[in-house]
């Protein structure tokens, strides 16, 4: 590990590569601690820590609801923005033949539309907020132009962390906005401990030595089913080209168990936010009718078991959903064919691309199930432990372990790269 490390910093290239996001995240930490003017810091904090819908809600958007400030929305308009264009690729052909299709011009255009759709994403939810808050006394009550201001500086807030993400990206270490959403949490560990040491009761040592015991049974089952894959053997037929002779060979198509990553829980909390926050703004609604049934909406996701199992089957559903969008069996059976390459027993073509279909579906239920129980976990514990931050902390504890594999893979990728390359 310690080698790794030191090749990392001998590599000019991919050390300043690092530093880059390192300052970029950094950029972003100062960002989400500028706070909007008007607001009631101690009532806020009162306000998060009796919610656990706005804890989730915090934690989304990577920390920047603490103190309601300028990037308070985080990127989670960006990821249901790209949520709603992913879902119209199912349904409209011109979609998906742009992100498909079209090559890279083709997905810059898909792109350029979910950064356009963000925009209004940004804005309601933001006069959602901002209503709620004021309704709570949280936040000093306004006149328009002063809630216009707001809203286009969390707009802007929004757009710029997306941003941000891209540059991320873009230097090919890890995604962009999964790892803004990482240093938001992150930077809420110090505080989540200073509250554990001070609600500290020696006579519940066994409850958190039960709790500590679970939280690393679950970090060490995330990385065994990240890094598991099934690996199915592909042959190549022999080819002669003038005096030569190619193919021949045995490899392997590998098939991740989590192909999706972690960005099906990032999708699963960006849906279960919106109800909850919807029937919080319309419960004040002057109709009696529809206040009153966004109340009965708000009570149904305030129940445990409700909220938990419909967690996991989001986490179920966007776990195939995203596989669908990353893996498509009919272009990796046109390329294996294109490449002389075949599945033993299986002919060329479309019964390839039905049999990698079938194949990758069953791996990905595995998959699928234990991330669902992992998301739902943190509710049976808080059950038994009666520790309400477990619940904020277990989410959270999916996107960390998930985002530092995503990014450890992608270092020692560009490491192996050079080394092909002799640096």
């Amino acid at each position: 590990m310690l080698n790794k490390i030191i090749q990392i910093f001998k590599v000019k290239e991919l050390r300043n590569k690092i530093f880059f996001i390192l300052v970029l995240l950094v950029i972003f930490r100062l960002a989400a601690n500028i706070p909007l003017p008007g607001i009631d810091q101690e009532k806020l904090k009162l306000f998060f820590q009796g919610n656990q819908f706005f804890g989730l809600l915090n934690l989304f958007s990577g920390g920047g609801m603490t103190s309601i400030s300028i990037v308070m929305l985080g990127v989670g308009p960006y990821i249901t923005s790209s949520i709603v264009m992913q879902l119209l690729t199912m349904v409209s052909p011109r979609l998906e033949q742009v992100y498909k299709e079209e090559g890279e011009a083709g997905r810059e255009k898909f792109n350029q539309w979910t950064r356009w759709l963000t925009v209004p994403f940004a804005a309601l939810q933001t006069i959602g907020m901002i209503s709620l808050l004021r309704s709570k006394q949280i936040m000093a009550p306004g006149d328009a132009l002063e809630m216009a201001t707001i809203i286009i500086m969390a707009v802007a807030g929004t757009i710029f962390l997306t941003w941000l993400g891209e540059l991320i990206t873009e230097k090919n270490i890890g995604n962009g906005v999964s790892l803004i959403i990482f240093a938001g949490i992150v930077s809420g560990l110090p505080g989540a401990i200073s509250r554990i040491s001070a609600t500290w009761d020696p006579s519940q040592f066994f409850t958190y030595l039960i709790f500590l015991i679970i939280v690393v049974g679950a970090i060490a089952s995330i990385v065994y089913i990240t890094e598991g894959q099934r690996n199915m053997p592909v042959s190549y037929a022999k080819q002669v080209r003038g005096n030569k002779m190619y193919g021949g060979t045995t490899s392997h198509l590998p098939l991740r168990i989590n192909q999706a990553g972690v960005m099906p829980i990032i999708f699963a909390m960006s849906i279960m936010l919106f109800p909850g926050m919807i029937s919080n703004f319309l419960s004040r609604a002057s109709n009696p009718t529809v206040a009153n049934i966004a109340r009965e909406v708000g009570n149904i996701f305030q129940n445990q078991w409700f909220y938990g199992t419909f967690y996991f089957i989001l986490v179920v559903a966007f776990t195939y959903f995203y596989t669908a969008v990353v893996f498509d069996p009919k272009q990796i059976a046109e390329n294996l064919q294109k490449q002389g390459g075949y599945i033993p027993g299986i002919r060329p073509g479309h019964k390839t691309s039905e049999y990698l279909y079938k194949i990758m579906n069953r791996v990905t239920l595995s998959g699928a199930i234990f991330l669902g129980l992992i998301a739902v976990l943190p509710f049976i514990v808080q059950g038994f432990t009666d520790i309400g931050s477990v619940s904020v902390g277990g989410t959270g504890l999916l996107i960390v372990v998930a985002v530092v594999i995503e990014t450890v893979q992608q270092i020692e990728g560009q490491l192996v790269m050079r080394d092909y390359e002799g640096f």
